[in-house]
């Protein structure tokens, strides 16, 4: 019998009064967790799967002195607020009728039914809470020594359940697999007119959740030439799609972290209309509506990095600059300097309070930052400069 190793998490005081309120044999450590461990993946959130029933975990969570969250308990999902973190308990489920966006459950007693209805042979691996001992019932275990992502039962059947799955597929693989699944390869296929049925909302947190991983670009081909990629974001092409390739390349080189939004600009061509109407269609927030559309726009200041980042602010410029293939270093440490002229100073000098006042405040200003950020004894010679022409 296979047992997940001794890690950090397995021995949290936390988990261990969590496994004391609801009894060992009632619950089981399952998902992302098991997953994780077994590959020497840091492990960031703890789920279990529990036999018992929401109220009746609520009631001992209270007895035990956690605080329990009813987070999801229509769907049989209790949170138990823990010190190390927190944990989300879920009974046992079962699937009663799907439609593709969303299913009907109903709870089960049996660990298995519940394993079934997972997406994919590594995600349905439980471990026992005390023992440790992996409970594997669609060879999960192999799958994950051959690095392959492999769904549970028909591939074709998983994915009209929930056309989600399509997305999870590619995000998955590009995580954790090596050895292509060809059912699940030809299923996505097939069936990525599916995804037209989903909420932009559901597609947006999956595009962006894989343009995060370390190295989406084989899988973004893959989509592409599958037709996935055509069906969530029509507007990447073969040319775009070799330039996320190359900023990725410009990523690495210069030791810079992922940031979706940035590797969804390379995606689309370089126009800010076209990435306005896809961060509306994406559903995305107004704050990343905004960065999209400015990525778009390419392109630096002719000043050079310094005044970018003064006029864009650090992460903005860090995102032109390496779309632009120009290198980031010190982009992040730079310390944007406070424009030492107010409009009070220069009504002082005579000016009429009004628009006069704002074309020399930008006038000069436009100078200091042209001049690097010069001191206020500069600024000041500027400003006797703009107001003597």
């Amino acid at each position: 019998m296979a047992t997940l190793p001794q890690t950090d998490w397995t021995q949290r005081a936390d988990l261990a009064q969590l496994v004391a309120a609801l009894g060992a044999e009632n619950m089981r450590w399952v998902g992302g967790a098991v997953r994780d461990t077994l590959l020497g993946v840091e492990v960031n959130d703890v789920d279990a799967a529990t036999t018992l029933h929401p109220p009746e975990v609520m009631e001992r969570l209270e007895a035990a002195g956690i605080k329990p969250i009813p987070t999801g308990i229509d769907h049989g999902t209790v949170t138990a607020v823990l010190p190390e973190g927190n944990v989300e308990i879920t009974t046992l489920r079962k699937d009663v009728a799907t439609d593709g966006r969303r299913a009907t459950v109903a709870f089960a007693e049996h660990w298995q039914d519940d394993a079934a209805r997972r997406d994919f042979t590594i995600n349905a691996l439980f471990a026992h809470p005390e023992t440790l001992e992996i409970s594997d019932y669609f060879g999960g275990l192999g799958d994950l020594a051959a690095r392959r992502v492999r769904f549970i039962g028909d591939a074709r059947e998983r994915i009209r359940e929930d056309h989600l799955r399509i997305l999870r597929y590619y995000r998955f693989q590009s995580r954790f697999g090596a050895e292509l699944d060809a059912e699940a390869e030809e299923a996505c296929a097939e069936l990525a007119p599916m995804l037209k049925g989903l909420s932009r909302e559901r597609i947006a947190s999956e595009l962006l959740a894989l343009l995060a991983l370390p190295a989406p670009q084989e899988t973004l081909a893959r989509m592409h030439r599958a037709g996935v990629l055509g069906v969530i974001l029509p507007e990447a092409g073969e040319d775009t799609i070799a330039a996320h390739g190359q900023l990725l390349a410009h990523e690495r080189a210069q030791g810079v972290a992922a940031a979706p939004l940035r590797r969804l600009a390379a995606l689309l061509p370089a126009d800010p209309r076209l990435a306005e109407q896809v961060a509306a269609r994406l559903r995305l927030s107004t704050k990343q509506r905004v960065h999209l559309v400015r990525l778009a726009k390419r392109g630096g200041a002719p000043e050079g990095t310094p005044a970018l980042i003064y006029a864009e602010g650090p992460r903005v410029a860090e995102d032109l600059l390496l779309l632009d293939n120009a290198p980031v270093a010190g982009v992040a440490d730079f310390t944007v300097p406070n424009f030492p002229l107010k409009g009070g100073t220069i009504v002082a000098r005579g000016v009429a309070a009004g628009p006069e006042v704002a074309r020399i405040l930008q006038a000069v200003e436009r100078r200091w930052v042209a001049e690097g950020f010069p001191d206020a004894a500069r600024v000041e010679a500027l400003l006797d400069e703009a107001l003597g022409s």
